[in-house]
């Protein structure tokens, strides 16, 4: 720029009791380190993501104090909008392709106090820019805790990254940074959970709630599409809830979930599980309307309640309940994506926050490996970068592998816990066979488990009795247990463990795979302390649970459930 374009800059007079800004500039090493001197900026500094232009040349002309100097307060100022809502004017600079703020620089100096503090106000200059005051965001000012780590991430074969290089893989203290997204959540999560407390009195209960198998996808889906509705659709009538498809006992066989919950520090004792709520008695008088996520129907269980969806968001083809209007296609890509989509259109400042921003991203990394899987779409990937905060030091390769290795590490859960993590069952149509047959209903049912059967009976001294209380607390007759591994050499095994409710049953089910044995090749393995009703089983060639899961359908005649 020419001179008579730096005039009204240069000759700006910073002052300060007769010293001038250079004078104080004077204690800093410019050419190395900082010397005496603190330096702390305002929230907003931190955060302002616009263009600044940083005074270069400040005049050594000295200008004496009057009485009459007045002494601006420290103002935090949302980024992009000036304090008073009206127009500012940016600078165009021929030289760059990006404009340049132009500000008066008003520094307060104490000479007791070594802090700085910094304020900036837009210049007029030749570019005009309008901003209102009606789409002004409220300031997010972060603060930091020192917290014990919950849970040691040294056994997680984390990869290599700046982080782990000068703090090591797992530190005994973290740094967690507040979250004010987070912290609306957990205002919205409470006051909700209050509110079915009371029985949601004069409202329909507007439910948000996925399908009924446990995930990270599942929970984190819930919770934030019920967040994002409860933001955007300001409905009187409606009390809009997550509801998460899963008991909350359940929430303990699941590390991943837990891990993930409190690394984005939301507060579980404000979600609501399906055992907490009666959905029934809202439907029943008509105060009932769901919205079902990552799905065109509703699970077998809960098939009831149909006629309340008034709402379907990310199914992967067409609905089949043709009266519902309210239809968002997935376009195969995960259903978090989708959400943080529209939190982005919505209100983009929320997804800044880590712990928010983890939340979807860590749904997204689990649907699509990473986003690897043939089915990442460019938009997953797009969303995922938007979401890279989240992260934190791991990155996306770091915060995925934690989330797998919690999905398989079973070391901290008890065995009925281990069952309880992967299992479904199935209701007995066919003819009873046995007398053990009237004290227990008709199920069946199958845990897949990612240890050894060896592993899982070592787990406890009191292994196959657990096995048997869970069987019985679940009123399954039939209780296969599939376990899939790698052992040492890298090599995928497949073994089954069988508790049977009788001897009998036990006897039936031997001749059933006899019978089948070019489907289910099986192999005895000897396991000590096995009770009558237990056998383990070597599978001889790589088999899909599913087509174990065919072969008990054909045992007897089952339906699900």
């Amino acid at each position: 720029m020419s001179g008579s374009h730096q005039e009204p800059y240069i000759r700006k007079q910073l002052r300060k009791g007769g010293a001038t800004l250079m004078d104080r500039y004077s204690n800093f090493g410019f050419h190395g380190s900082v010397t005496s001197q603190k330096i702390s900026r305002a929230s907003s500094d931190a955060g302002d993501s616009g263009p600044r232009s940083i005074v270069s040349d400040i005049s050594e002309k000295v200008v004496d104090k009057s009485s009459e100097d007045v002494v601006s307060d420290s103002l935090v100022e949302p980024s992009g909008q000036s304090l008073s809502g009206k127009k500012s004017k940016l600078p165009r600079k021929t030289s760059f392709a990006f404009p340049i703020i132009k500000s008066d620089l008003n520094v307060d100096l104490d000479e007791g106090d070594d802090t700085v503090e910094t304020s900036l106000t837009a210049h007029e200059t030749d570019v005009d820019c309008y901003t209102y005051s009606d789409t002004a965001r409220p300031t997010i000012e972060r603060s930091y805790s020192v917290n014990k780590r919950k849970s040691s991430l040294s056994k997680i074969p984390l990869p290599q990254s700046a982080a782990s290089f000068y703090i090591g893989d797992s530190p005994l203290m973290e740094v967690v940074e507040s979250c004010e997204s987070i912290y609306r959540l957990n205002s919205y999560l409470k006051a909700s959970r209050d509110e079915v407390n009371a029985g949601v009195p004069g409202r329909f209960l507007h439910a948000v709630m996925g399908q009924d198998f446990s995930d990270v996808s599942l929970v984190a889906s819930t919770i934030m599409y019920a967040f994002y509705l409860n933001e955007t659709r300001k409905i009187g009538q409606f009390c809009t809830v997550p509801v998460i498809n899963m008991k909350r006992a359940d929430l303990s066989s699941h590390a991943e979930i837990k891990w993930l919950l409190n690394s984005s520090q939301i507060d579980q004792s404000s979600l609501i599980f399906l055992d907490e709520i009666d959905l029934s008695y809202y439907d029943l008088f008509g105060g009932l309307k769901l919205v079902l996520l990552n799905g065109d129907r509703l699970p077998t269980k809960q098939e009831a309640f149909k006629e309340a969806v008034v709402e379907i968001f990310g199914c992967k083809k067409d609905s089949e309940y043709p009266w519902v209007e309210t239809v968002t296609a997935g376009q195969d890509c995960s259903c978090c994506t989708l959400i943080a989509e529209n939190f982005a259109l919505y209100s983009p400042e929320i997804l800044a926050g880590k712990g928010f921003s983890r939340l979807l991203l860590a749904s997204i990394l689990l649907d699509t490996g990473n986003l690897t899987y043939h089915h990442c779409t460019s938009k997953d990937k797009y969303i995922a970068t938007l979401l890279i905060n989240g992260a934190g030091r791991f990155g996306c390769n770091g915060l995925y592998q934690i989330l797998r290795y919690k999905m398989y590490d079973v070391s901290d859960l008890k065995v009925k816990d281990i069952l309880r993590k992967d299992f479904k069952k199935w209701m007995r149509v066919g003819k009873p066979d046995g007398a053990g047959s009237r004290g227990m209903g008709s199920y069946i049912g199958m845990s897949s488990i990612g240890i050894s059967v060896a592993q899982l009976l070592a787990h406890k001294d009191t292994a196959t009795q657990e096995i048997v209380y869970f069987q019985q607390s679940e009123k399954i007759r039939l209780l296969m247990i599939v376990s899939g591994y790698y052992d040492r050499q890298k090599n995928f095994k497949r073994e089954l463990l069988v508790s049977a409710e009788s001897v009998d049953l036990m006897k039936n089910l031997l001749h059933f795979f006899n019978s089948n044995a070019s489907q289910l090749p099986l192999k005895v393995l000897h396991q000590p302390g096995l009770r009558d009703e237990m056998r383990a089983f070597e599978v001889d060639q790589v088999t899909s649970r599913r087509t174990i899961e065919q072969l008990l359908d054909e045992f007897g005649g089952t339906s699900k459930r």
